[in-house]
């Protein structure tokens, strides 16, 4: 859609000026700042590949403001993206919350014609556990904690617990997340198994492994199926980008952020996505370990990453 247009239907992008101008005219926004809006401290902190993210500080308060763009942030306009996942990503953090109010922050406010949604800042020190993780520190509550959340959330939204009529509905709604769950088929089940414009990998040294994956008939037709399932099977809602990007952690809490691609799918991708990073994470860290943190226990101990 070109800007023109955009901007008929009531959307631009803001910038920190333009922003300061927005929540004052956001009473529920404003509120949460405590009605100090004369000095507030904006840091945009977007370091994803969609979205401005912008983490909004007052003397009484403090929000984060999030705005979907249409298009992928990290490539451009060249790669067009439906505003309308911001909808679906307010829509999943507010039932996902009113199921698991432990491990999802609250939206103070929705604006689906800016594509912008205002929520809790989860303030320091919660990072983000891929970073944690990396740097080799243990999570003792994370596994409680994130198998109360997949629980909850896939338990209360599938067929086991509602009827059909409120199942079907659900369905309906996130149907709509069209674009968000094409983008997942092409990146996690079509283009790793072919050549493909946004492929990347360390070549030459993995050219032969890239190669052997690409001509692996038999992979690519249990991939098919996986693919399949992952269309067909409308289980629960999803998060649908559950990675360790999107959880941010302290020693005592664990927050789940980012359900743009919700729909509703098979509960063992959420599952299977999630102990996947984890997995990743565990082999990696020889590759980060160092003087400091060379990633071993005592003789005898068990090694965990979480």
């Amino acid at each position: 859609m070109a800007a023109a247009e955009e901007q008929q239907q009531g959307f631009h992008p803001l910038d920190e000026a333009s922003l300061v101008a927005y929540i004052k005219a956001t009473p529920a926004l404003a509120a949460r700042l405590g009605g100090r809006l004369d000095a507030l401290t904006i840091k945009e902190v977007g370091d994803g590949n969609l979205n401005f993210v912008y983490i909004v500080l007052s003397e009484a308060g403090s929000v984060v403001v999030k705005q979907a763009l249409p298009y992928v942030r990290c490539v451009g306009d060249s790669w067009p993206m439906t505003r309308e996942r911001a909808y679906f990503e307010a829509s999943a953090l507010q039932k996902h919350r009113s199921l698991c109010p432990d491990h999802v922050p609250e939206v103070y406010h929705f604006d689906r014609a800016m594509s912008l949604i205002g929520m809790r800042y989860i303030e320091p020190p919660h990072i983000i556990l891929r970073k944690g993780l990396i740097a080799g520190v243990e999570y003792p509550l994370l596994a409680e904690h994130m198998a109360d959340y997949m629980a909850k959330t896939l338990f209360f939204t599938s067929l086991l617990n509602n009827n059909t009529t409120d199942h079907k509905k659900g369905v309906a709604q996130y149907c709509d997340n069209v674009e968000m769950c094409r983008l997942t088929e092409q990146v996690v089940f079509s283009d790793p198994y072919m050549l493909a414009k946004y492929n990347r990998c360390t070549s030459p040294f993995l050219d032969n492994d890239a190669a052997a994956v690409r001509e692996d008939a038999e992979l690519k037709l249990e991939i098919a199926e996986l693919k399949s399932m992952f269309i067909e099977r409308a289980q629960a809602l999803l998060h649908g980008d559950f990675h360790t990007g999107s959880i941010m952690v302290t020693a005592d809490s664990t927050q789940v952020i980012d359900p743009e691609f919700a729909f509703y799918g098979p509960m063992g991708f959420d599952i299977g996505a999630f102990l996947g990073n984890l997995i990743l994470a565990y082999f990696s860290q020889d590759g980060h370990a160092d003087q400091a943190n060379d990633r071993k226990r005592e003789e005898g101990a068990r090694q965990t990453i979480c």
